[in-house]
């Protein structure tokens, strides 16, 4: 169970835990800020009426167009929650691309294109739906509940997580923490898993054209960055130390093979293997500007290019996988299996998933 403590002149106050006044205030919460709740996405509508005269309490739309239905637990018991949310998802399985659009004219101040514009800096996707997930929000979630949402997830590649809030009290002050049950990554991919296939095991990353970010440089110093605003560098953090990727650069193809020896820093803060800073070594607009401002400074993670070609070289054939996002899972397996070959990668380099 999560605790919270004040420090208080060198001694632990421990914060007392009580439950949430109004369960609905976590509603407004949530669809303020998706993050809450652990999700990427833009929120299609509260209230959202199905064709069956019920409501769904939150519907959102993540990065890849997937839909995401929040349904708060509120009094219902284990039994109730569940089927409730699981009816909510044999009715927006079937929605069609138009008739998302039609539920987003009615509950959206702009448009779903704006709206997806602003949240992910790129066009919505052509087609939407081709995957759902349901997550169930909670001031508190009893075990019951758990073990109903790890089987389902776990066992059977439902794509369900729950959220849980925690409230603590504390000489007058209020804090407030969340929980995920499940890591809603994995979530994610199980939603997509009979949709789009396994994953391949590779990541996808992409620095935009040329002058964007210069080939040579990230091959000879050993990093991929991203900069611009946190819904680009925050992108970066989805790759783990030992991830394998392939860089695509945008209108030519696949120019690099490699792994990930380090997480997300700072341009500012990347040491190079000689142990120089990477931006004193290479002070260039694209790693150096805004470095006061965390939102928009340049973020690297570090990287062993096992393969590289240069950009007069670039692997791609009609059809390859490659689109907006900054970092994705390579789910192709049509793709997978000509950069493996072009790159000369051996047999099992890669997890499948």
């Amino acid at each position: 169970m999560t605790q919270l403590y004040k420090v208080r002149d060198g001694r632990l106050i421990r914060a007392t835990r009580r439950p949430l006044a109004l369960e609905d205030m976590i509603q407004n919460w949530v669809a303020l800020d998706l993050r809450l709740v652990g999700l990427d996405a833009i929120l299609l509508g509260q209230k959202v009426r199905t064709a069956h005269d019920k409501e769904i309490d939150i519907l959102a739309m993540d990065r890849d167009g997937g839909l995401i239905i929040i349904e708060l637990k509120r009094d219902r018991t284990p039994r109730e929650i569940v089927a409730q949310v699981l009816d909510y998802a044999s009715w927006v399985c079937q929605l069609t691309t138009k008739e998302i659009y039609d539920i987003a004219r009615r509950h959206l101040a702009v448009t779903l294109a704006e709206t997806y514009q602003r949240q992910f800096g790129q066009s919505i996707p052509d087609t939407l739906n081709a995957t759902h997930q349901m997550l169930i929000v909670a001031s508190e979630f009893d075990e019951a509940s758990k073990r109903i949402v790890e089987y389902l997830s776990e066992e059977h590649d439902i794509g369900i997580n729950a959220v849980f809030f925690n409230v603590f009290e504390q000489d007058g002050e209020e804090w407030l923490t969340s929980d995920t049950l499940l890591d809603q990554e994995d979530v994610a991919d199980r939603a997509v898993k009979k949709a789009r296939g396994p994953w391949t095991g590779y990541f996808y990353v992409t620095g935009g054209p040329e002058e964007m970010r210069p080939w040579e440089d990230m091959r000879q110093h050993g990093f991929f960055t991203a900069n611009g605003g946190k819904r680009y560098s925050d992108a970066l953090s989805r790759l783990n130390v030992d991830d394998k990727i392939f860089y695509y650069q945008v209108n030519n193809g696949y120019l690099g093979y490699g792994q990930v020896k380090s997480t997300r820093v700072p341009a500012s803060e990347f040491r190079l293997s000689d142990g120089s800073v990477l931006t004193q070594a290479l002070p260039k607009p694209y790693l150096i500007d805004h470095a006061d401002d965390p939102e928009r400074a340049a973020y690297v993670v570090g990287v062993e290019w096992i393969k590289t070609f240069d950009r007069d070289s670039a692997k791609t054939f009609p059809g390859i996988f490659a689109n907006q996002n900054l970092v994705c899972k390579i789910y192709k397996q049509d793709t997978a299996d000509f950069l493996v070959r072009e790159f000369g990668i051996a047999h099992g380099g890669a997890q499948q998933g």
